[in-house]
């Protein structure tokens, strides 16, 4: 049977009390995701709750530009209608939008900051899981800078880590998580990735996507979106 449901008036309420709003124009919507919750719609009736889907309840034209992990927060934007979709979609691929992220990675980062190198592909066994594989893994770079090194603090629960910002110059699936890992730092809370004790510190992944930096497509003006990171 054709499902003919539309969205109500009430839907789009609900939809948009779940809805983290940073910013919208006539082009786009940049949208705060939190932790815990699908990018776009998942397998089965338990991955229909997303944020597009959200998002798409109050913005009927909403369409998808990139992602984040489900696992991860922080902002995400999307388009209004296929011209946009287009545009921004040409501006992730061609590295000029800047993202910057903020994690919590187990253990002191030795180096203020530095380039992981490291070729990634899919690890087909371990679906979804990445690995590093130099002789067949698609090139792969990112930037981090030591923001700061927690030892012996009282006031803080994560003495032994490292908090640091970085920033993905290409855009592979689960790129700042193996790269972290590669390292011998893998992200505070990952459940996919990490060691079990380092899993098991927090209740969730300690990696939030804080900034979004561009060219604004239709005003030629900078733009810059921001969200605090909750960590």
């Amino acid at each position: 049977m054709q499902d003919t449901h539309r969205p109500s008036i009430e839907d789009a309420a609900d939809a948009q009390t779940a809805l983290d709003l940073v910013f919208q124009d006539d082009t786009c919507l940049v949208l705060n995701k939190p932790p815990g919750l699908l990018s776009v719609p998942g397998k089965g009736p338990l991955g229909a709750d997303c944020l597009a889907h959200r998002a798409q309840q109050v913005f009927p034209q909403a369409l998808v530009v990139h992602r984040l992990d489900m696992a991860t927060s922080g902002l995400m934007l999307m388009a209004k209608g296929p011209d946009w979709q287009r545009t921004y979609s040409k501006l992730f691929a061609d590295r000029k939008i800047d993202k910057r992220y903020v994690a919590i990675v187990d253990g002191l980062v030795s180096n203020d900051e530095g380039e992981i190198d490291l070729p990634l592909i899919a690890d087909w066994p371990n679906r979804p899981k990445q690995r590093v594989d130099t002789a067949l893994g698609k090139p792969s770079s990112t930037r981090y800078t030591v923001l700061e090194r927690y030892t012996n603090n009282r006031t803080h629960n994560h003495n032994g880590t490292t908090r640091v910002l970085l920033e993905p110059i290409t855009g592979r699936s689960h790129q700042l998580r193996v790269h972290m890992l590669a390292i011998g730092h893998p992200i505070v809370g990952d459940a996919l990735y990490a060691p079990d004790r380092v899993a098991a510190a927090t209740p969730r992944l300690m990696l939030h996507a804080k900034e979004l930096r561009l060219v604004h497509p239709l005003t030629g003006e900078f733009a810059c979106w921001r969200s605090e990171v909750p960590f």
